[in-house]
């Protein structure tokens, strides 16, 4: 294993090696120390699959659907959720690279120990997303989503553009937004109770707040 740091978030990764994996591109009955590269999984349905200590490349898993389960110790790079519909699995000490996740629905997931770096979650719809851990996104983009319900407290948001994320009921108390894009995002103000911002921020913060409290600002 090996730890990363953003910002006070340090996240607990895998130390994969490729040499000591196995090839395969069977995923029906989950994997487990497995190396998989440029698979066409496109549609699969997964029932309390569990995906263990592998690496995944360049896959397609978009349209598909996954029930319950687990994905513990993977690093995942460029591999396509687009669409994709995961609800009740767990995800744990996993580094996420360079992914989509473009309109891809994540119903009661529980996040700990996990890395997104340079993931799109463009038109994304989060509901009850739990962090029992260290999560951190890094230069992702977040655009046009819907997270609901989401308890996601001490989760880094770095460098992340949330133009036209809308947030509802969304405990993100302590999660440190530095350096991510702030404006145009659609969210009451009490959904950013606690949150540390860099002082560029401020103005954005500030139209936020305008546009919740309905304020009239005029110059005259």
């Amino acid at each position: 294993m090996r730890t990363t740091t953003i910002g006070d978030v340090k996240v607990l990764l895998p130390d994969l090696e490729p040499d000591d994996l196995d090839t395969t591109t069977d995923l029906v009955n989950g994997l487990t120390e497995a190396l998989v590269e440029g698979s066409a999984w496109r549609g699969s349905h997964l029932e309390d699959a569990s995906i263990r200590s592998s690496m995944i490349t360049g896959a397609d898993l978009s349209e598909s659907t996954w029930e319950a389960g687990s994905l513990y110790g993977c690093e995942i790079t460029r591999t396509d959720f687009s669409g994709a519909t995961l609800t009740g699995i767990t995800i744990e000490r996993c580094a996420i690279t360079g992914s989509r996740f473009t309109g891809t629905r994540l119903t009661d997931v529980r996040l700990k120990d996990v890395l997104f770096d340079g993931c799109r979650f463009d038109y994304a719809t989060l509901q009850r997303v739990a962090a029992a851990g260290s999560v951190a996104f890094t230069d992702c983009t977040l655009t046009n989503g819907a997270w609901s319900s989401c308890r996601l407290p001490r989760i880094a948001l770095r460098s992340c553009d949330l133009a036209g994320l809308e947030l509802d009921s969304c405990h993100l108390d302590g999660a440190d937004l530095r350096g991510s894009r702030l404006h145009g995002l659609k969210t009451p103000l009490d959904n950013l109770r606690g949150v540390t911002l860099g002082e560029d921020q401020i103005p954005d913060l500030t139209y936020l707040t305008v546009a919740a409290l309905d304020l009239t600002v005029r110059n005259d």
